[in-house]
C-alpha cells in the first residue's frame, strides 16, 4: 500500500519535503541534466510516479524552489533508493541528507526492514553520507554506470525498522546545518557540476 508523504517543514527553516508531482519535473529535469551524464528522460519519471504502490518520489524545497530530489523502490521487506540528487548550488547544506532520512522513514512506514542502494565507487563523498546513514558494502556490479564503464558499489543499510537506526537517524538529522541560500539569498538551480553530495545509487 502506497504512502503519502505530506508537505511539511523538515529539519531546517525553510525546507521542505513534499511529494514529487508533474508540476515539479521541469526543475527536476533541470537539476537532473546537470547531475547526471545519462538523464533520465520525462517519460521516464512520469512512468515512475504512475507505480504508486511501489514508488515514492519526493522533491526539497526552498521557500518553493526544488533543490533537490529522491526516488524509493519498495518490495516486500527490501527498499532501493532509485534516484536522488541535489542542485549542485545547494550541496554542502545537508539537503541530501534530509532527503535521505525522509526515504528511510518513508520505506520502514511501507513496511521495509532494509535498504539498498548503489553508488559510483569514485564517489567518496557520497560513501561517507550512505555510511553515516548506516551504509555497508555488500557487492560490486562491474560495469553498472555504462556512459563511463564505471564499477558501482552496492551498499546495505539492514534492521531499518529498529529503535536503533530511529535513534540513528535523529542524530543525524539533529546534527545538519540549517539552510541558508547561495549567496543568503534563494536563487535558481546552479550551473553545471558534480554529481550531487548523494550522487550515485541509481542505474
Amino acid at each position: 500500500m502506497a504512502v503519502r508523504v505530506d508537505d511539511r517543514a523538515y529539519g531546517a527553516p525553510g525546507l521542505a519535503i513534499a511529494p514529487m508531482r508533474r508540476r515539479h519535473l521541469r526543475a527536476v529535469l533541470r537539476i537532473e541534466a546537470q547531475v547526471y551524464p545519462r538523464p533520465w528522460t520525462l517519460r521516464l519519471f512520469m512512468s515512475e510516479l504512475a507505480l504508486r504502490n511501489t514508488r515514492t518520489y519526493t522533491v526539497a524545497q526552498v521557500d518553493g524552489i526544488v533543490v533537490g530530489y529522491s526516488g524509493l523502490m519498495v518490495t516486500g521487506e527490501d527498499a532501493h533508493v532509485t534516484t536522488i540528487a541535489v542542485d549542485p548550488a545547494w550541496h554542502r547544506r545537508g539537503v541530501g541528507a534530509r532527503l535521505l532520512i525522509e526515504m528511510a522513514r518513508t520505506a520502514v512506514e511501507l513496511g521495509a526492514r532494509h535498504l539498498t542502494l548503489e553508488v559510483r565507487m569514485s564517489n567518496e563523498p557520497a560513501k561517507r553520507l550512505y555510511t553515516k546513514f548506516g551504509f555497508a558494502p555488500a557487492g560490486v556490479r562491474k560495469n553498472y554506470y555504462v556512459e563511463t564503464n564505471e564499477d558501482a558499489l552496492v551498499m546495505w543499510a539492514n534492521d531499518i525498522d529498529t529503535a536503533d537506526y530511529r535513534h540513528r537517524l535523529t542524530r543525524i538529522e539533529l546534527g545538519l546545518p540549517g539552510i541558508e541560500a547561495p549567496g543568503g539569498a534563494v536563487g535558481p538551480e546552479g550551473p553545471v557540476g558534480h554529481p550531487g553530495e548523494a550522487g550515485g545509487g541509481r542505474r
